[in-house]
C-alpha cells in the first residue's frame, strides 16, 4: 500500500499497475525519440511514478520533476499500449503532486500559475487579456517589436511568444461576407451547442464562425450556451486539477438546458478534455453522473458532421494542401479520418499525405514555453515532413497546434498557411453558394 495516501498519484494506483513494461509506448513517444533516455519514455516515466507512490521517491526529486515536465502529454502512448494504460490521467496526477509540493517554480511555472489562478476562471478578465493580445497582433505591433530583435536578444522564449501570437491570424470569411447558412432542400434541422474555447474564441473567432455555418449549411443549428468557460485543459495539464474540475462543473452548468444535444468543439485540445469530464468529476456525489453524461454528448466538428452528413462543397483555388493530426483529437478523441473527410467533401482539392502527421508537433499547450529546447527539436522534425510535402496550406485541428506549426515556418522564412479544416470546407462551402447574404 502506498505511504502517500493523499497524493493524487496514490490515487491512480490501479491505473500505475496497469502498465506491464512492455516497451510498444517508447517509439510513439516524441521526447524518447528525441533523448533515447529511457525515463523521457512512458515506460519510465511511469516507474518514476510508482517510486513517488511507494515513497521510494520524493516528490521533489529533481529527477521526477524533471522527466514529468519534460513530457508532452500528446498521449500517443495511449494509442500504442496493448494494455489500455491511462497514462493521460496519470500524467495529470504526476503534475498535481509536483504542484502540491510546489516544486515547478521557475518564472514560466509562477507565471503560468499565476495566470491559471487569476485571469482564465474569470471570464471579464480572460476577455481583456485576449482583447489585448488581439489589439498587439492586429495592430501589426508584434511583427514590428520581433522586427527589432530585441526580444530574441534579451529572452528567446519571449521571441518565440510573440510569434506564436502574429501566429494565430489568418484568413477568413467575414459572417457579413458569407451570410447565413442554407440546410439541404426538405430537412428538419437539428441542434447543437457550440463549445467556444478560450483560445479559440479569444484568437480564432473566425473558426467559430465557419464551424456554425457549416453546420447550418449540413442541417444542423448551431447554439452558443452562455455562461460557458475555459474547458480547464490547461489547469488539468499544469496539475491544478481542482481548478480543471471547477470550471467542469460551470460548464455541465451551462450547457445543461438542452441536454440531449451534442456538444460540439472544433478544438482537439478543449475536445479531450471535455469528452473525460466523466472521469474527472468521478468521486463528487453531485456531478459525477451528470459529468458521464455530458461527456458522452462531445463530439468534434468533425465527428458531428460525420454523423449528420456532409455536403459536398465547390472547388476553391487552394494550393496543396496536407493535414496534421492534433495529438487530442487523435489520441483523445480518437478521430481519425473524420478530419480526412471533412477535407474530401471539398472537390478537386490537392491533398498531399503528411509523414508523421500522427506525431506531436511539440506545441502541447505551453510546453513550447516551458520547455523551449525540446519543443524546437520537435517541432524541427515535423517542419521538416512539412516542407516535404512542398504544401502551401497545413489543416489541423487544434489552436494551440495552429500557433506552434504558424511560429515555426515564420521563424524559419517558409511561406505556409496553416488553418482548421473547416475554414477550407467553410470557403469550399460559400463558392458553392450555400450562404444567403443577409439582403436576399
Amino acid at each position: 500500500m502506498s505511504s502517500l495516501l493523499n497524493t493524487a498519484l496514490a490515487h491512480e494506483e490501479g491505473k500505475l499497475l496497469a502498465c506491464v513494461h512492455c516497451g510498444l509506448c517508447l517509439e510513439a513517444c516524441p521526447t524518447y525519440v528525441q533523448t533515447g533516455d529511457e525515463n523521457d519514455g512512458p515506460r519510465g516515466r511511469i516507474y518514476l511514478m510508482r517510486a513517488v507512490e511507494e515513497g521510494r521517491l520524493p516528490v521533489t526529486s529533481a529527477t521526477f520533476e524533471r522527466h514529468i515536465n519534460r513530457c508532452l502529454g500528446c498521449r500517443a502512448c495511449e494509442s500504442a499500449c496493448p494494455a489500455g494504460v491511462e497514462y493521460g490521467q496519470l500524467l495529470e496526477a504526476a503534475r498535481a503532486d509536483l504542484q502540491a509540493a510546489r516544486v515547478n517554480n521557475g518564472w514560466t511555472n509562477r507565471l503560468l500559475r499565476f495566470a491559471l489562478r487569476h485571469v482564465w476562471p474569470h471570464p471579464a478578465r480572460l476577455r481583456l487579456a485576449f482583447t489585448s493580445a488581439r489589439l498587439l497582433r492586429d495592430t501589426g505591433l508584434v511583427n514590428l517589436l520581433r522586427a527589432t530583435r530585441l526580444p530574441r536578444l534579451l529572452a528567446p522564449r519571449f521571441d518565440f511568444a510573440l510569434a506564436l501570437l502574429a501566429g494565430s491570424a489568418g484568413e477568413t470569411v467575414s459572417a457579413r461576407d458569407a451570410g447565413s447558412a442554407s440546410a439541404p432542400a426538405g430537412e428538419q434541422a437539428t441542434r447543437a451547442l457550440l463549445f467556444d474555447g478560450c483560445v479559440t474564441e479569444g484568437l480564432f473567432a473566425r473558426v467559430n464562425r465557419a464551424t456554425a455555418r457549416v453546420l447550418g449549411a449540413n442541417g444542423c443549428q448551431a447554439v452558443r450556451p452562455r455562461r460557458q468557460v475555459c474547458c480547464g485543459a490547461l489547469h488539468a495539464h499544469a496539475g491544478d486539477l481542482n481548478g480543471a474540475r471547477r470550471l467542469a462543473r460551470q460548464n455541465i452548468e451551462a450547457f445543461a438546458a438542452e441536454d440531449e444535444a451534442p456538444v460540439v468543439t472544433n478544438a482537439g485540445g478543449c475536445g479531450a478534455l471535455l469528452a473525460a469530464y466523466g472521469q474527472l468529476l468521478a468521486d463528487d456525489p453531485l456531478y459525477a453522473d451528470r459529468a458521464r453524461r455530458f461527456s458522452a454528448r462531445v463530439r468534434d466538428i468533425s465527428q458531428q458532421l460525420q454523423a449528420t452528413g456532409l455536403r459536398a462543397g465547390a472547388p476553391t483555388d487552394a494550393p496543396a494542401t496536407t493535414y496534421d493530426a492534433s495529438c487530442h483529437l487523435l489520441h483523445g478523441q480518437r478521430a481519425a479520418t473524420e478530419p480526412l473527410a471533412v477535407l474530401s467533401a471539398i472537390p478537386d482539392l490537392p491533398f498531399v499525405p503528411l509523414a508523421g502527421s500522427d506525431v506531436c508537433c511539440g506545441g502541447a499547450g505551453v510546453y513550447n514555453l516551458v520547455e523551449p529546447e525540446l519543443s524546437a527539436r520537435v517541432l524541427e522534425e515535423k517542419l521538416k515532413h512539412v516542407a516535404e510535402t512542398c504544401a502551401g496550406i497545413v489543416a489541423t485541428g487544434n489552436p494551440g497546434c495552429h500557433m506552434q506549426l504558424s511560429a515555426g515556418a515564420r521563424l524559419k522564412g517558409l511561406i505556409l498557411r496553416v488553418c482548421h479544416p473547416v475554414e477550407l470546407l467553410d470557403e469550399s462551402y460559400r463558392r458553392a453558394g450555400y450562404y444567403k447574404s443577409s439582403d436576399e
